[in-house]
């Protein structure tokens, strides 16, 4: 019995001296394999900071007031042309009305009306049957602002 139980502790510390080797050699492989990625010396440059898109956001702002592509206090473009006075779609249809800024926005190809969404989740259910989802959230529009649903 006592020899069964210094064979355990003798496997015990073997495997402690084995992870001890491998947790070594695994910070010395980190330490010597540096950076996957190369250097960026223009990273922190004003001109990498700057937005490089014709956005209407930045475009049309004060001179000197733009943080470029930082600049998140501005109103989206199409911030009040959104079908249903920008509430979400997938919200309207289950009789809740969801406020949105229109940063997540499609635009129906056949008749031009721009739809806003609360989330990305949203549009992309909303994408799986646009037809379907437009109609069932127009009915319930109706029935949510006391219109006639004929």
């Amino acid at each position: 019995m006592a020899s069964s139980g210094l064979g355990g502790a003798i496997l015990s510390r073997a495997i402690l001296v084995l992870l001890a080797g491998v947790a070594f050699c695994a910070a010395a492989l980190a330490q010597t394999s540096g950076s996957a990625t190369p250097q960026d010396n223009d990273a922190n440059s004003t001109d990498a900071m700057k937005d490089g898109l014709q956005d209407p956001r930045i475009e049309g702002a004060e001179p000197g007031k733009s943080w470029g592509m930082w600049d998140i206090g501005r109103p989206h473009p199409l911030q009040g042309k959104g079908a249903f006075e920008d509430h979400d779609p997938i919200g309207v249809a289950a009789g809740k009305l969801i406020p949105t800024d229109c940063s997540f926005n499609w635009t129906d190809p056949d008749t031009h009306q721009v739809f806003c969404f609360g989330s990305q989740a949203s549009l992309v259910y909303f994408l799986s049957a646009p037809k379907t989802n437009e109609s069932r959230a127009e009915k319930r529009w109706r029935m949510l602002k006391g219109l006639p649903t004929g």
